[in-house]
């Protein structure tokens, strides 16, 4: 996904792949498999020119991180205190810039 976030265009899967193999050893069937999943998921979309599929993101990666930390936290759904419990922990390790940030939100939001 950060490759896809980082190129303005959408990539065929040998661009993808040869970024992510500056890093890292993968085999091009692995990147493919990896893109097909993502597509499936609905987090990439793609579509053909000519003989190969271009991918690009069907999501921000900030909206895909909100997704995440409300998914963990619908796991806690049925138990308040856990849930509350979570919170607060998340609460406590953020920074001062994140947690004014985050207070300015909720002040927004609420009015």
């Amino acid at each position: 996904m950060d490759v896809l976030w980082r190129v303005v265009a959408p990539s065929p899967v040998r661009a993808v792949h040869t970024e992510l193999s500056q890093e890292r050893d993968l085999a091009y069937t692995t990147v493919m498999t990896v893109l097909d999943r993502l597509e499936k998921k609905g987090l990439v979309s793609r579509f053909r020119q000519g003989r190969q599929w271009l991918y690009s993101p069907s999501v921000t990666r900030e909206d895909l991180v909100a997704d995440e930390v409300l998914e963990v936290l619908e796991m806690l759904s049925h138990d308040a205190p856990a849930r509350h419990a979570a919170l607060a922990g998340i609460l406590n390790r953020l920074s001062a810039e994140d947690r004014s940030v985050l207070k300015g939100l909720l002040r927004r939001e609420a009015s």
